[in-house]
């Protein structure tokens, strides 16, 4: 009697544990089909989270491209005087702002790729889109404005040598002259007796600000394009594989 009691409790515990298992086999089995994209898919999910890594890094190195831009010496020295214009400092800033926020959703484009959440990877295609008009917006508005950029420049330098003897003015076109290596305008007859102590072959300062400007003004329009050719490449991975996991909810 009591074997038999033995064993049939043997026998409801193998029962009993073959049913937990095929019950665990059949739920992972599920949990691995929903919401998981196979084959060439699975590639694309992994390129999308190293892109939106390096997207991620991207936008550390244009933030850190905007605050070398806006604290770089030379140019404090140059545009925060009382009264200089603060054209370029608004190309500075759209620079500054696009660099956060490419990190924000370079994060969120890692998660959602990792996670593969449709909502996540949706929401990301349409801040990439956002941030790819702004950049758009930006690099139109540079370019033209980009003469009356160099052209504030040139008349902020210009008025400052018109009235030298004034302690302020004599002071911002030092600082001119020791930053840009130049010296006067080239139709100014005040700057022939303030460059006496310059070499004859001194740049003058209406063409040393274009130069300078002009490659300030180049860098934020490279990596402008850079940051827009990155963010095409990953609004079509985001879009491939949002699609591609809809379709596997769909066959089930």
């Amino acid at each position: 009697m009591v074997f038999d009691v033995q064993v049939e409790e043997e026998r409801t515990c193998y029962i009993g544990a073959f049913s937990g298992f095929r019950g665990k086999r059949s739920s992972d089995t599920a949990g691995d089909i929903m919401g998981k994209v196979q084959g060439g898919m699975k590639c694309v999910k992994y390129l999308l989270f190293v892109f939106n890594f390096i997207f991620w890094l991207s936008g550390l190195l244009v933030l850190a491209v905007g605050l070398w831009l806006r604290f770089d010496p030379e140019i404090v020295e140059l545009l925060t005087e009382d009264g200089a214009p603060d054209t370029f400092f608004i190309a500075v800033y759209i620079l500054l702002g696009a660099g956060g926020l490419m990190m924000i959703v370079g994060f969120f484009g890692c998660f959602g790729a990792v996670r593969e959440s449709q909502c996540l990877l949706a929401s990301f295609f349409a801040c990439l889109l956002i941030i790819f008009g702004a950049e758009i917006a930006a690099g139109v508005f540079g370019f033209l404005n980009k003469e009356q950029i160099v052209e504030e420049v040139q008349k902020f330098y210009s008025s400052s040598i018109a009235d030298v003897p004034s302690s302020s003015n004599y002071t911002i076109a030092d600082t001119y002259h020791r930053t840009l290596n130049c010296c006067g305008g080239s139709t100014s007859d005040v700057s022939n007796d303030m460059c006496a102590d310059f070499p004859t072959e001194t740049q003058d300062c209406l063409s040393a600000i274009t130069d300078f400007l002009n490659e300030k003004l180049h860098i934020i329009g490279y990596t402008g394009i850079g940051i827009a050719g990155v963010m095409v490449i990953g609004m079509i991975f985001s879009m491939v594989l949002c699609c591609a996991i809809r379709n596997s909810r769909e066959v089930i």
